[in-house]
């Protein structure tokens, strides 16, 4: 029972970010020993609202917008975060999810592993305990510049607020249903970070999805976890988002 839940909810929600294994990468075993998951999500095509005013961006954290292949070495590697494997995620496709309600769009628009407004430049890992492939925790790290990463923030910030009584989606694997959005306490650490919780509806069952989002002057970290196997809130773990930090510095 609690596999086919499991494997149901996957393929119903359809989270781009977890659910697709790239090509190559630096530790393909990680990769080999997560469950496989149904085609994931891109870029919503529901548009984000006009942001309230981002804070401002840290004057002392540098303000260079990363290429795509400084976000590859940047990324986490083999050896960076103790405790963790690093594998290959795969660049979400196109077309995602997009919410019924024009606030909620900076939501999905994580959920479709893409933040609004766009990146330049991104790059993908799956995150695995090295000990049994749990926590299983994606990461994509993107250059919006400094202004637009603190927009990103900003954004989701207002999201979380408007929609936490819940919204609906449609496209990628199809209706999507969110009963609730909440913000979560999360460390302090880069420039500005956030964290929160959208808890999918699989079946009347509860789907919790965490999301943790950090600001290092206009890169952004973040990272996912779900549990597809009950209604408690799943954690990721803080050596994650200092060792991805350190890197960034």
């Amino acid at each position: 029972m609690r596999q086919r839940r499991t494997a149901v909810a996957a393929a119903a929600l359809a989270l781009a970010v977890g659910l697709t294994a790239g090509c190559g990468g630096e530790d393909d075993t990680a990769a080999q020993q997560q469950p496989k998951k149904e085609n994931a999500p891109a870029t919503p095509t529901t548009r984000a609202p006009t942001p309230h005013a981002p804070a401002p961006p840290s004057a002392t954290t540098s303000q260079k917008d990363l290429s795509g292949a400084e976000l590859e070495q940047a990324i986490l590697a083999r050896g960076d975060a103790p405790g963790f494997n690093v594998g290959p995620l795969g660049t979400p496709p196109s077309p995602g999810e997009s919410a019924d309600k024009p606030e909620c769009a900076p939501l999905t628009a994580v959920i479709n592993g893409k933040p609004e407004p766009l990146a330049h430049a991104s790059a993908y890992r799956l995150l695995t305990g090295a000990k049994d492939g749990r926590p299983s925790v994606s990461e994509f790290l993107t250059a919006h510049g400094a202004q637009g990463a603190a927009t990103v923030l900003s954004r989701l910030r207002t999201a979380v607020e408007a929609c936490k009584g819940g919204f609906a989606a449609s496209g990628g694997e199809g209706p999507s249903t969110y009963r609730s959005v909440k913000a979560l306490p999360v460390a302090k650490v880069g420039d500005d970070a956030f964290a929160y919780q959208v808890t999918g509806d699989f079946e009347g069952d509860p789907v919790p999805l965490v999301f943790a989002v950090v600001r290092s002057g206009g890169t952004l970290a973040t990272y996912y976890t779900a549990n597809l196997e009950g209604p408690t809130t799943p954690r990721i773990p803080p050596v994650l988002l200092t060792a991805q930090l350190a890197k960034l510095r």
